[in-house]
C-alpha cells in the first residue's frame, strides 16, 4: 500500500469523523443554560435516530444495487415522488425572472420532460447578463462582462455551442498601468507572466508559480463546494451526508499542508494573504482587486481571501482570465434561452409578476400585474430573497423570525458602470517606448484585449474603500476596463470601439445628495481617473452612459445595485445563504423554490444556483432518484476505505 493511499484513507476517515462529530455536537448543543437529564435523554435518542438513518441508508444502497441489477429504480434516502398533475395546473414549473439562473433552471426542467414557463419583466431575457445597444450603433454588456464563468457542466449538458455560445479568449489577460508610467502585464503563459513580474520584484517572480499552485488547489475545493447542496443547519440530516461526501474527491488532491492552508486562508484578509507572499505594490494591488470586487469591503477586511478564492474557483488564476463571449454577455444568455426553448420551455418577456399566491401554507400560482392568474405545481423565484419574501409573498404568511432573517441579509452594492463609445483607442502612457513594444504586429491595442485594471496598490484600494465607509463614492476608484470590440468588431461601427468600465466604490446609500444628481459627477470621476493613464481618452469619447447602483436596481432588478443578490462574504456563505435553515433552495412555503444568486453558491454568471436548485426540484418530483447523490459514496468512498 503506497503512502499516498494511506494518506488518502486518513484524510477520508478524518473527514467522515468530522462530519459525525459535527452532527453530534450540533445535536447536543444546549439551547440555553444547563441541560436537564430529560433533555440529554431526548438528544441521545436523536443521535440514535441519526445512526439508524445512516444504517438504513447503507442498507438502501446495498438493496439499490441489487434492484438496479433487476432493472428497478433504486433510491437513497428517498421520499415519495410528488410529480405534478398536468390536469390540475397550467404548468409543472413557473419561473419568475429570466436571468441566467432562471434560464438554466428552465432548460434542465424542460429537458426532464416537464412543462415550464419563464416570466421576465423586461423586454429581453438575461437579467444582468445582457447585451444592449445603449448608444446607437454601439452594443454593450450592460452589467456583467468578460467570459462570465458559466459552469462547464452546464455548457456540456445543454450543448450551448449548438445554440450559438462562443468564447473569445484574450492574451494578455490583464494589463495594469501604474502611476509611474510602467505597466504590469499578465499573460496566460505562467513563464511569460513571471518575467513581467520580475520587472517589479525578483522575489515576487520567484514565488509566483508556487502561489499559482496554491490558489489553484485551494480554489478547486471552493469550486467543489459550489455544486453541493448545503447541509440543513443547525441540525443536519442523514440525507445531507452524501452531498458533503462529494468534497472528499477534491480534498484527496490536497496534502495535509494544503488542507491546513485552506482552513487558515478562508477567514484571512486578502491583504494579509498577499503580504505573506509578495512585496511589490503592483502585484499585491492587482490580485487584491479580485478579492474585493463586488463587495463593500476593503482589502484589509477579514474574509476577503475567501472572496478571492471564490472568484478563482472557475479558472484557478488569481488575476483572472481575459476574454469575452462573442456578441457580449447577451450571447451567453441567448444561448441558454435557445437551449431551454429547444427542450420545450416557454419564455414570455414584458410580463411582470405582482404576487405569489399562497393558500393554506402552499403556493400553486402567481398573479400578474394585469390581474391574470397562472397556476403551476412549483413556483421558482429567480428574484433576490428580499424581493421574493417581502414583495412577491405577503410576509404575513411567513414566520416572523424568518422574516427578520431575510430583512437582515446584507446587500450593500457599491459598484457602478460607465459605458463609452470611442472614435479611437485610448493611448496609455505605459504603451509607449521604452515601456512596451507592439504585440505580434497588432500594435499597442494588443495589450488591451483583456482587462485593463487600475489597482496600483493595497493602499490605493483601501483609500477607495474609505470613501464608501462614509457614504461617498471614491474620487480615485478601482477600475476594471474592457474594450470588447477589439475581440468582436461587430459590437461597434468600423474603426470605432466600445469601452465598459466597472468602478468601485460607489455606495448605494449616499450620505449627501441623490444618485440622480450625482450621476454626471460620478462619470466624470471615472473618466478623469482613467485619463491619468491614457491622456487621449477624453477627446476620443463620442458618447457615454453611467449606471449608478440605483440604476442597476431599478433597471436590472439588482437589489441596492448588488449583482450577487447579497454580499459574497463568509457570513452569507453555504448554509447561511440566503439564511440558515433555508439554504437548500426550498422556501418555507410548500411549492416555492429559489434559484437566484441569493442562494448557494452565490453571484457571478456561473449558472450554478439554477443548476443546483433544478437538481433539488427534480429530486422532490422523483425524476432524479435521491440515491444519485450517493453514487460518489458507493463508487469511490467505500472501495477506498475497504482497500
Amino acid at each position: 500500500m503506497t503512502k499516498r493511499n494511506d494518506n488518502a484513507r486518513l484524510l477520508i476517515a478524518a473527514a467522515l469523523g468530522g462530519l459525525v462529530g459535527a452532527a453530534t455536537a450540533l445535536l447536543f448543543a444546549p439551547k440555553s443554560g444547563k441541560e436537564t437529564r430529560a433533555q440529554l435523554n431526548e438528544k441521545g435518542q436523536q443521535v440514535k435516530q441519526l445512526a439508524s438513518s445512516l444504517k438504513s441508508g447503507e442498507m438502501l444502497m446495498r438493496r439499490g444495487g441489487e434492484e438496479a441489477k433487476r432493472g428497478k429504480r433504486a433510491r437513497f434516502f428517498a421520499s415519495s415522488p410528488r410529480l405534478p398533475s398536468r390536469h390540475r395546473y397550467d404548468y409543472d414549473a413557473l419561473i419568475i425572472g429570466g436571468g441566467h439562473n432562471g434560464l438554466v433552471m428552465a432548460a434542465y426542467l424542460a429537458k426532464a420532460g416537464r412543462k415550464v414557463l419563464v416570466l421576465e419583466r423586461r423586454a429581453i431575457v438575461g437579467g444582468a447578463a445582457v447585451t444592449e445597444e445603449l448608444i446607437p450603433g454601439f452594443k454593450f454588456s450592460s452589467c456583467a462582462d468578460g467570459l462570465g464563468g458559466l459552469s462547464p457542466a452546464i455548457v456540456r449538458d445543454l450543448n450551448l455551442q449548438r445554440h450559438g455560445l462562443e468564447y473569445l479568449s484574450a492574451d494578455p489577460a490583464i494589463f495594469a498601468p501604474q502611476p509611474d508610467g510602467r505597466a504590469l502585464t499578465i499573460w496566460r503563459d505562467v513563464n511569460r507572466a513571471t518575467q513581467e513580474i520580475e520587472n517589479f520584484s525578483k522575489k515576487d517572480a520567484a514565488r509566483y508559480p508556487d502561489f499559482i499552485n496554491l490558489i489553484g488547489k485551494v480554489s478547486s475545493l471552493v469550486g467543489a463546494l459550489m455544486t453541493v447542496t448545503p447541509p440543513h443547519m443547525p441540525r443536519p440530516a442523514a440525507a445531507d451526508i452524501p452531498e458533503l461526501l462529494k468534497l472528499l474527491g477534491p480534498a484527496r488532491q490536497l496534502s495535509k499542508k494544503d488542507i491546513h492552508d485552506t482552513l487558515r486562508i478562508l477567514p484571512m484578509s486578502v491583504a494579509d494573504l498577499l503580504d505573506e507572499w509578495f512585496e511589490s505594490d503592483a502585484v499585491r494591488g492587482l490580485i487584491a482587486a479580485r478579492g474585493i470586487s463586488g463587495i463593500t469591503w476593503g482589502p484589509r477586511a477579514a474574509g476577503t481571501a475567501y472572496t478571492l478564492l471564490y472568484s478563482c474557483a472557475g479558472d484557478g488564476q488569481p488575476f483572472g482570465s481575459g476574454g469575452i463571449v462573442k456578441g457580449g454577455m447577451g450571447g451567453l444568455t441567448q444561448a441558454i434561452a435557445g437551449a431551454a426553448r429547444h427542450y420545450g420551455a416557454e419564455i414570455r418577456t414584458g410580463v411582470e409578476v405582482a404576487e405569489i399566491i399562497v393558500e393554506r401554507g402552499q403556493t400553486n400560482g402567481v398573479r400578474l400585474a394585469n390581474g391574470q392568474v397562472i397556476t403551476a405545481a412549483a413556483i421558482i423565484s429567480n428574484a433576490d430573497p428580499r424581493t421574493t419574501f417581502m414583495k412577491l409573498v405577503d410576509p404575513a404568511y411567513l414566520d416572523p423570525f424568518f422574516v427578520k432573517q431575510v430583512q437582515n441579509i446584507k446587500y450593500r452594492g457599491s459598484g457602478a458602470r460607465v459605458h463609452l463609445a470611442l472614435k479611437e483607442l485610448p493611448q496609455f502612457t505605459a504603451l509607449t517606448p521604452p515601456f512596451a513594444s507592439p504585440v505580434n504586429g497588432e500594435g499597442w491595442g494588443g495589450y488591451l484585449r483583456g482587462y485593463t485594471r487600475i489597482a496600483p496598490s493595497l493602499n490605493y484600494l483601501e483609500k477607495a474603500f474609505d470613501a464608501a465607509k462614509y457614504g461617498q463614492f471614491a474620487r480615485q476608484p478601482y477600475l476594471d476596463v474592457t474594450i470588447p470590440s477589439l475581440l468582436d468588431p461587430s459590437l461597434a461601427p468600423a474603426g470605432q470601439h466600445v469601452m465598459s468600465i466597472y468602478m468601485q466604490y460607489a455606495p448605494y446609500n449616499l450620505r449627501e445628495g441623490a444618485w440622480d444628481d450625482c450621476r454626471e459627477t460620478l462619470g466624470q470621476v471615472v473618466i478623469d481617473t482613467l485619463t491619468e493613464y491614457a491622456p487621449n481618452l477624453k477627446k476620443s469619447i463620442l458618447h457615454s452612459q453611467v449606471l449608478t447602483p440605483l440604476d442597476l436596481e431599478q433597471i436590472y432588478g439588482l437589489p441596492e445595485g448588488n449583482p450577487h443578490h447579497g454580499e459574497m462574504t463568509l457570513d452569507q456563505f453555504l448554509y447561511m445563504r440566503p439564511v440558515p435553515g433555508y439554504a437548500q433552495y426550498r422556501a418555507p412555503i410548500e411549492g416555492l423554490y429559489l434559484c437566484g444568486a441569493g442562494t448557494h453558491p452565490g453571484g457571478g454568471v456561473t449558472g450554478l444556483p439554477g443548476y443546483n436548485a433544478a437538481r433539488e426540484i427534480l429530486k422532490d418530483w422523483g425524476i432524479i432518484e435521491r440515491d444519485q447523490a450517493g453514487m460518489f459514496t458507493r463508487r469511490v468512498i467505500w472501495p477506498l476505505l475497504s482497500q
